[in-house]
């Protein structure tokens, strides 16, 4: 029955995909839970069993955007591996608060209080403007050179 549902819910999710032009964050979603297997293991755990109870019943039967449901997971992720907050950073390269659904076009990071933790990758709109992919190459890939032209 899970692998069903589990079947529908990946529908679903390619189908808003497909319709958004937005990009499939499980990739970088399955980064996050080898580094939270590795460092919480009971994070872990409690990932694995929201991902089988709550996320692929609500993405595959609910009326919950998928594409909402895995941003608010990958949310969840980031929290359990580094506790601090999630911004949400517009086109021009401006942060918010992140609120519950960003914007498509929008960057979402979630930023560790821990200042040597680099902030982790949430959401990633379908292209980064300019001012986005700087924000991204410094904060989440530790770039702190421009890139040569």
């Amino acid at each position: 029955m899970f692998d069903d549902l589990t079947a529908k819910a990946d529908q679903r999710l390619q189908e808003a995909l497909t319709a958004s032009g937005a990009r499939d964050p499980r990739t970088f979603y399955r980064e996050r839970l080898r580094e939270l297997k590795a460092a919480n293991p009971t994070g872990y755990e409690q990932a694995v069993t929201y991902y089988q109870n709550e996320l692929i019943p609500a993405v595959a039967n609910g009326p919950l955007d998928p594409l909402v449901a895995w941003t608010e997971y990958g949310r969840e992720l980031a929290e359990s591996l580094a506790p601090g907050r999630t911004v949400s950073i517009d086109a021009t390269g401006i942060s918010s608060p992140y609120v519950c659904p960003a914007p498509p076009d929008h960057l979402v990071l979630h930023l560790p209080d821990d200042n040597g933790v680099r902030a982790l990758l949430v959401g990633l709109p379908a292209d980064l403007s300019p001012a986005q992919r700087a924000t991204y190459d410094v904060l989440v890939a530790g770039k702190h050179k421009a890139p040569a032209t």
